[in-house]
């Protein structure tokens, strides 16, 4: 009977830890529930993973924990948070607002698809987690206060209203790009405001 070498054994990748076995099914359903919504099989799901069927009930236990800990997952704000903080503060104000939208883009098209192939219904986030991204996105905006006709707060709040109704699918006939939402935020519709003329009679009142 021939004996395993000690390069063998080198060679031979460590076990998965729970964990990580739980992230490498996770990253997998994602795209799965999108597609199949709550009809998704664990086949699927263990196809997609590369990993037997009987993984997944090892690391969930049930394919409704398995739901569950993806949508969890994908609303946990903390990753969307950090992209925020790492907006350059150097790029010119257009490329910071741009950057601000597409990070915001993102996570509510995800959320909007993920909820409804689910069928599934979810509030907005606590106030405080939205206080919060309004802090963290007016730090962003802050090296342009002269160029800023609202306080850097109210720009946080107006970007992420806008962003946020042209993210909901159901509401919009057509896509509406990253590019084409940040022009809006920026310029309006219009471009600037429009000039008025006012006529001002020298002439004194009739009496």
């Amino acid at each position: 009977m021939s004996k395993t070498t000690v390069s063998e054994k080198a060679g031979r990748a460590s076990p998965l830890s729970v964990e990580d076995r739980q992230d490498m099914i996770l990253d997998a359903i994602t795209p799965l529930l999108l597609e199949h919504g709550q009809a998704v099989t664990t086949r699927q799901i263990a196809e997609c993973a590369g990993i037997a069927e009987g993984t997944i009930f090892r690391a969930f236990g049930t394919k409704e924990e398995l739901i569950n800990a993806a949508v969890e997952r994908r609303l946990d704000p903390e990753p969307f948070r950090a992209g925020l903080r790492e907006v350059d503060l150097d790029m010119p104000l257009e490329e910071r607002i741009r950057t601000i939208v597409a990070l915001l883009q993102e996570r509510f098209t995800l959320v909007f698809n993920l909820m409804m192939a689910l069928g599934r219904r979810g509030g907005p986030p606590p106030q405080e987690e939205r206080r919060e991204f309004g802090e963290i996105m007016a730090r962003a905006l802050a090296p342009d206060l002269e160029r800023l006709s609202v306080s850097p707060e109210r720009a946080a709040q107006v970007i992420r209203m806008v962003t946020l109704a042209a993210s909901v699918p159901h509401l919009n006939d057509a896509e509406i790009s990253t590019d084409e939402i940040t022009s809006i935020i920026l310029y309006g519709i219009a471009g600037r405001p429009a000039e008025t003329t006012i006529s001002v009679s020298t002439d004194s009142p009739t009496n």
